[in-house]
This record gives structure tokens, sequence and C-alpha cells, in this order.
């Protein structure tokens, strides 16, 4: 049988796990604390638009602005998700690394209600993302679809 204990008592290597969460734990809070306070927090993100009449003055009409503006809306708000996404990642891998040193059955009752939250709204994300994901490959396929026709309709005129 293979000593895992390196002639110790158990205890010592619990500890030193134990210990090791700990020191991890501390890492994660300090790292959601930062991540928030920084350039990379969702409100700090959100805050980062621009207008429309940015790309052409007094909303002239000009198609490739229109279009512009329409990517940056859609990234802008891919990037607001994304940052709170990792926010709450970062804090469900806090409240689980506590859960696993105090044991998940010993889990203080509203953080146990939080990570649940949080999952739930991470999966509800996920599910969304997901959707959109689809939404945009049958837009993109519609569209690549369109020219095809075009081009059959163009070729078969004759001009072979």
């Amino acid at each position: 049988m293979l000593d895992v204990s390196g002639g110790r008592g158990g205890g010592s290597d619990l500890e030193r796990g134990v210990g090791a969460l700990k020191r991890f734990q501390t890492r994660v809070n300090g790292l959601l604390k930062d991540f928030e306070g920084g350039a990379g927090g969702s409100t700090k993100v959100a805050a980062q638009r621009i207008s429309r009449a940015s790309l052409s003055g007094g909303n002239a009409p000009f198609t490739e602005a229109d279009g512009l503006f329409g990517q940056y809306n859609r990234v802008h708000e891919e990037l607001v998700t994304l940052s709170k996404s990792l926010g709450d990642q970062i804090e469900l891998l806090s409240i689980a690394v506590h859960g696993a040193e105090v044991g998940f059955d010993n889990l203080e009752e509203d953080l146990r209600r939080r990570f649940h939250t949080i999952q739930g709204r991470l999966d509800r994300e996920q599910e969304k993302q997901h959707e959109r994901r689809e939404q945009r490959e049958q837009q993109q396929d519609a569209k690549s679809e369109t020219p095809k026709a075009n081009d059959e309709k163009s070729t078969s005129g004759g001009y072979r």
C-alpha cells in the first residue's frame, strides 16, 4: 500500500491541504476584488460606450458606419456579459473553495443559496449564448445562400 502521508500522520497532510485551500481562497478573493475594481469590472466595461453620431456627423446616412456601430454594440454587450460572467465564476470558485475547506454540509445557508443562484445565472447565460450563436450561424447561412442563388441566376442567363 502506498503511504502518501510522508511518514507523518494524516492530519498534517489535511492541514497542509486546508492551508493550501485557504491560501488559494485568499488569492481568488483578491482576484475578484482587483477584477471588480479594475478596468475589466462589469460596471467600467458597461460605461465604455460610443454614440452613432461619433461615427459620422449628424447621423448622416452612412451604411458602413451603421454596420460598424451595430457590430460595436454587439461586441460591447458580449464584453459586458463576459465581464459579469467572469466575476460570477470567480465568486463561485471562492465559495466552492470555502465549502471544500469547511465541508459543503457545514457551509452557511446564505453561501449555499448564493452558490446556487450564481450557478443558475451562469447556466442561463450559457444557454442564451448558445441560442445567440445558433441565430448568428443561421443568419450567416442565409446570407451566404443568397449570393449563390443570385450567382446561379446570372450564370444561367446564357453568358457561359
